[in-house]
């Protein structure tokens, strides 16, 4: 097989049909760059799931003296605080009680909260409260359960289902999540067709070409490969834009999305590298799959 003659067949097709190449890159590009983005928000809710999962799921906040709550009728005693805890330790949903003191609390609050020193600097050990930090068997189930036990018990100010309010930001990225795919799909069957077209306007054009090739004895193979090339090569510009792109989605988005939380849960640079080779997978296969399929249909040999 003659290589000069299948790289100039190339050179021939997508110089032809620029406006449509271009077209084609471009709409590979977003539409790769918008599954892969989905793919990234996929990864980044996994990661904030797995990460508090493995942490408190209630928090049993205990009075102070500085308490809004009327219950409260002063700091909770000693043996408040301790019938709290035996509690919650003697109940089979209880997988593990911690006790968090108001001066670790307060030590926890900076840490969480160092990216925001303003913030800090307004708050006082006093006003953070103690706390039980209490992990459940199964968090589903046995949530009212536990917290009707301590609710408005002595020494106990409020208790806090902490995967409830997460709940919430789980639905937000979500929703941000599935909207990005679905915008993605439906510019991934405009691909598809766009693909389609190039092919079939090249095979058009170069209609003389392969009738000649065919009458000199030249394989099926041999004829279509050009064409199939053509729509990989144009698949595969439009994945190295889309790589760009990702790369500034995590650098310029999902990275500074993480100054505005207080916990390490961001992607690391495997996770990006993984989605991005998925991408050019998908988008070899979209592009290569679809000519083919359209040069059985428009390139008779």
């Amino acid at each position: 097989m003659r290589s000069n003659f299948v790289f100039q067949e190339i050179w021939v097709g997508l110089r032809r049909n620029l406006t449509m190449t271009i077209a084609l890159v471009v709409v590979v590009a977003i539409s790769l760059s918008l599954l892969g983005t989905g793919l990234l928000f996929v990864k980044q809710v996994d990661s904030t799931r797995t990460y508090w999962q493995s942490k408190v799921e209630i928090s049993v906040y205990l009075c102070t003296t500085d308490s809004p709550n009327p219950a409260c009728s002063g700091a909770v005693t000693g043996a408040e605080q301790q019938q709290i805890y035996q509690t919650l330790k003697a109940m089979p949903q209880v997988e593990d009680v911690s006790y968090v003191s108001q001066t670790q609390a307060f030590a926890l609050f900076k840490q969480d909260f160092s990216n925001d020193p303003s913030y800090v600097s307004t708050v006082g050990e006093n006003e953070i409260p103690p706390s039980f930090e209490v992990k459940l068997r199964d968090p589903a189930a046995d949530y009212n359960i536990v917290a009707s036990a301590v609710t408005g018990a002595p020494g106990v100010d409020s208790v806090v289902d902490e995967m409830t309010i997460l709940a919430k930001f789980y639905r937000l990225l979500d929703g941000a999540r599935n909207a990005v795919v679905i915008v993605a799909l439906i510019l991934i069957v405009a691909a598809i067709l766009l693909v389609a077209n190039t092919i079939r306007l090249s095979a058009f054009n170069r209609r003389r070409e392969t009738g000649i090739m065919r009458l000199v004895g030249a394989s099926n193979f041999y004829i279509q490969l050009p064409f199939l090339l053509e729509g990989v090569i144009a698949g595969l510009f439009g994945w190295a834009l889309a790589a760009g792109l990702l790369i500034g989605v995590k650098s310029l988005l999902l990275n500074n999305l993480q100054q505005y939380f207080s916990y390490n849960v961001g992607l690391t640079a495997a996770d990006l590298v993984e989605v991005i080779v998925l991408a050019m997978c998908v988008g070899v296969l979209l592009c290569g799959v679809t000519s083919f399929l359209t040069l059985r249909r428009y390139l008779r040999v």
